[in-house]
């Protein structure tokens, strides 16, 4: 934990037990000598040890977590909140609006993370932000009935789960049928069944073809600065959705660029979004812009460390700010430095799960390591892991990291870190 003055301004920083996110916020705290208070769903034994410093609550509720927060800053004043992923920025949210502290209003922070909720908010933007034709079903409801009435291709997808999990494209009503029954089986895992009324349905929408894009922004008073515009430059076609590579600067033409962007910003707006960390993903084609999904929190997993601000000290990681204090600093409405990314290019690739089964050893590490403008290779599965491709999966075994002259380097070293990787599975 950081050991700030006593003046420091503290944050509450929800952090799910299962998240990647913990290390990067927590040390961008320490860099920004704040004082930190960690919120998790989970009780700590060193709880009692820390009054300050550590907190449960109940992410699932998030007026009786505000109440409990509430509690919490008249020991220890908070000047700012932050939730690292969809569930907790609600949860930011309803401690933001109880304390009056910077953040979103809970319906927007709601719609941000429903599908079908956000589908129908964008709806009515009388065609300022263009969103796929969509409709809801019960988890329940007659596959092959369905099957007879949508429009192909579509796309089926939970409303609440992320990383592509449970997302599913159908070409025909026999694919489509399948696919249903495959996401409501998802649904009724006992994990998913937890999250409740969005556990029940399954969201049916037009896919859209063209490439997709991913922005990653930041709102200061509704108004979007973007941060990164990533190309996705594996195509996401189905019948799944894996994400792989993530490369900024984007190639895209600056006007089509410049039309993403204020896709986004007219998305967040119909939303009421205002403050915080946005991640946006568009698809792009003849017919201009369209918002697949916009989320009030920042990009997932620990492709966050492909992001660094300002100009650093050439040569050494000293002077870059990165995405995670932006974000904090922004929550406790302390001055940004920059907003400016660095001229380098940066990719991530989100390493694919290579198959089902218990991994039993994972080689070429090191040579992937050894790859020019490779900056990393962060595996985060553990031998003796069970692997869960997509769409029944939820997690990537691992992160690859790169940096270069121009985006075009950096796609290329990332494939090439890849292909020196080699899993055994069991």
């Amino acid at each position: 934990m950081p050991r700030p003055s006593t003046l420091s301004p503290r944050l509450l920083l929800l952090l799910p037990s299962t998240t990647y996110r913990a290390t990067a916020f927590v040390e961008a705290a320490r860099r920004l000598d704040i004082a930190l208070s960690v919120a998790s769903e989970r009780s700590s034994t060193f709880e009692q040890a820390q009054p300050a410093g550590l907190l449960t609550l109940d992410f699932t509720a998030p007026a009786d977590a505000a109440a409990r927060a509430a509690a919490f800053a008249r020991e220890h004043p908070l000047a700012g909140v932050l939730g690292v992923d969809d569930n907790t920025a609600v949860v930011a949210a309803a401690i933001a609006e109880r304390l009056t502290l910077r953040g979103n209003p809970v319906a927007a922070a709601l719609a941000a993370r429903d599908k079908h909720r956000q589908r129908e908010l964008l709806g009515r933007t009388a065609g300022s932000v263009a969103v796929p034709r969509f409709a809801l079903y019960p988890a329940d409801a007659d596959a092959a009935a369905l099957g007879r009435l949508v429009e192909y291709p579509c796309v089926l997808k939970p409303l609440q789960l992320s990383a592509s999990r449970g997302v599913i494209r159908a070409d025909s009503p026999a694919e489509f049928v399948a696919a249903f029954r495959r996401v409501a089986a998802i649904l009724a895992e006992p994990e998913v069944a937890a999250c409740g009324e969005s556990a029940r349905s399954v969201l049916v929408e037009q896919f859209v073809p063209g490439p997709e894009f991913a922005l990653e922004g930041l709102l200061v008073g509704g108004r979007l600065a973007v941060l990164a515009l990533f190309d996705k430059p594996d195509p996401l076609n189905g019948p799944f959705f894996e994400e792989t590579i993530y490369v900024t600067p984007s190639r895209l033409a600056l006007a089509a660029q410049c039309e993403l962007a204020a896709t986004t910003q007219a998305a967040a707006t119909a939303m009421g979004l205002v403050e915080g960390p946005i991640h946006a993903e568009l698809r792009y084609n003849e017919r201009g812009p369209w918002l697949i999904e916009l989320a009030a929190r920042p990009i997932g997993g620990r492709c966050s460390a492909a992001l660094r601000f300002g100009t650093g000290d050439e040569g050494t990681e000293k002077g870059w700010v990165s995405l995670e204090e932006l974000i904090i600093r922004h929550a406790l409405a302390m001055e940004l430095p920059t907003l400016e990314r660095e001229r380098q290019a940066a990719g991530v690739m989100m390493i694919p799960v290579p198959g089902a089964g218990e991994l039993r050893e994972l080689r070429g590490v090191e040579a992937a390591r050894a790859v020019p403008l490779v900056e990393d290779v962060a595996i985060t599965a553990h031998r003796g892991q069970r692997l869960v491709p997509l769409p029944e999966g939820a997690r990537y075994p691992g992160f690859i990291f790169a940096r270069g002259p121009g985006p075009a380097e950096v796609e290329a070293a990332l494939r090439d870190a890849h292909r020196r990787l080699e899993f055994v599975l069991g």
